[in-house]
């Protein structure tokens, strides 16, 4: 028996002992406490867990809903599948197009509102937040479905003010390949409220004496917010940078419900996303559609860990022991 063995031995034993070492109130309160929380562990393994053991499944069968009775292991025939799919890769560079104005107008513009409600020259400063935080607690649907008329090409009042101002051939909006993408981004600033305000409780945590040193060295607005105000509240940067990436690639309710999914104008809306829904829920390719769902979350894993990788070159942590 090896060291390791006996040592691993050893402290089981020893919590073996603590347990039942437990006073009574402590042993009491311990089973109350997983009592209380049970129904939470049952939800997880049978909605959360389960499902997704079973999904891994499905990428090695030929599952279809329609043809249920004769499902058999098929192997890694799906992956190769995936291989030869070209939608696969249209989708994922429609994802890239679509996130090359996306993620820069997601992360900069509620930092540019943050940093403006924030400001001491602001009068009605909690009007403006609540205001610009409203349209994120409404439906994002029924958002969807006014913006959609409001943008309508034909009826929509923004073409209908561009042409009162002179320009006679307004865009398409979501029926042009070309302006589809601003129309989604346009539309998403409609719900920039919530990062606004996670970055506007990380501004006003910023040590103010930061600030007045600043001020008596004679730094400016600018210097100010770059060498002081970005640096300070990085780590929520790089928090809203993660998760804008991850809705990046889950991205689908917007073409799923303006353009009925259908990927039109031209197949420039059939994001990855939706495509794996199409498969899941209108082909009903059970097993193609749980590959299409790994690879997303073997896709979206490999980009988080890589931006965790960067963040050490950039992210500024206040009690980092490291001097980052």
């Amino acid at each position: 028996m090896t060291i390791s063995e006996i040592l691993t031995r050893k402290q089981s034993r020893e919590k073996f002992v603590w347990i039942h070492k437990m006073r009574p109130l402590a042993r009491r309160e311990a089973l109350t406490g997983l009592a209380f929380i049970s129904p939470w562990i049952i939800g997880f393994l049978i909605f959360t867990l389960l499902p997704t053991i079973a999904t891994l499944v499905f990428t090695f069968t030929n599952l279809q809903l329609a043809n249920i009775g004769s499902t058999h292991f098929v192997g890694l025939q799906n992956y190769a599948t995936m291989l030869r799919d070209t939608q696969v890769g249209e989708s994922l560079f429609i994802v890239l197009k679509f996130g090359l104005i996306a993620l820069p107008v997601g992360i900069i513009l509620p930092l540019m509102i943050a940093l403006l409600m924030n400001s001491n020259h602001l009068k009605g400063q909690a009007i403006y937040r609540t205001l610009f935080y409203m349209p994120y607690i409404l439906p994002f649907v029924a958002a969807i479905f006014v913006w959609g008329g409001v943008m309508n090409p034909e009826t929509g009042w923004v073409n209908d003010a561009l042409k009162y101002f002179g320009v006679k051939n307004p865009p398409l909006w979501a029926e042009s390949p070309i302006w589809v993408y601003p129309t989604y981004v346009i539309l998403g600033i409609w719900g920039i409220g919530n990062g606004m305000l996670i970055y506007l409780a990380s501004l006003q945590n910023v040590p103010t004496e930061l600030y007045d040193a600043a001020k008596v060295d004679g730094a400016g607005w600018f210097a100010t917010v770059f060498n002081i105000t970005l640096p300070m509240i990085s780590p929520v940067i790089f928090y809203i940078l993660v998760l804008s990436v991850v809705d990046l690639f889950q991205y689908f309710l917007v073409p799923l419900v303006m353009n009925n999914g259908t990927g039109r104008p031209g197949g420039a809306t059939m994001f990855y996303n939706l495509y794996l829904y199409k498969t899941f829920f209108v082909f009903q390719n059970m097993a193609y559609g749980a590959t299409l769902a790994w690879v997303l979350f073997a896709i979206i894993l490999v980009i988080t860990i890589l931006l965790f990788k960067t963040a050490r070159f950039w992210v500024y942590y206040a009690g980092d022991t490291n001097g980052r």
